[in-house]
């Protein structure tokens, strides 16, 4: 019962700080120094999102079925194929109309990746929306 309300602290220490930091984006305009910082919360909450998950995963696999460690490892061997294929697909063509400075190859490339990654997902949702409307269609049906 402790652990839960420690998570519950956690998780409304975050949402303030969350809720505190786009006000004070806000009241910036969201000039430059402000989209940075908002960039890198959103880039720890997603670090931290991504390690809980994984973190959590193994901690209660590993207690309630250590069977179920061999599906995690493969659900993460199937996430890092899904952004090779990504990578191996991205061009990283320079934005169409862009005047600001130079980006690298390398960031070029990132973005695609990170388009492509987002396609996929997104793609994928919506299958997995349809596929399961229909199961549930015939289910009910019989």
């Amino acid at each position: 019962m402790k652990l839960n309300k420690i998570i519950k602290w956690c998780m409304i220490a975050l949402i303030v700080v969350s809720v505190g930091l786009l006000i004070w984006g806000f009241s910036k305009d969201f000039a430059d120094n402000a989209v940075d910082v908002l960039l890198y919360w959103t880039y720890c909450m997603l670090g931290l999102a991504v390690f809980s998950w994984i973190v959590i995963g193994l901690i209660v696999g590993a207690k309630n079925n250590p069977k179920s460690l061999v599906n995690i490892g493969i659900i993460l061997v199937g996430v890092a194929a899904l952004c090779l294929v990504a990578y191996l697909l991205a061009k990283g063509n320079p934005a169409v109309a862009y005047n600001g400075p130079a980006v690298s190859a390398g960031t070029l490339k990132l973005t695609d990746t990170i388009l492509n990654l987002t396609y996929i997902v997104g793609g994928a949702a919506i299958v997995a929306i349809i596929v399961g409307e229909v199961r549930m269609a015939i289910a009910s049906k019989k």
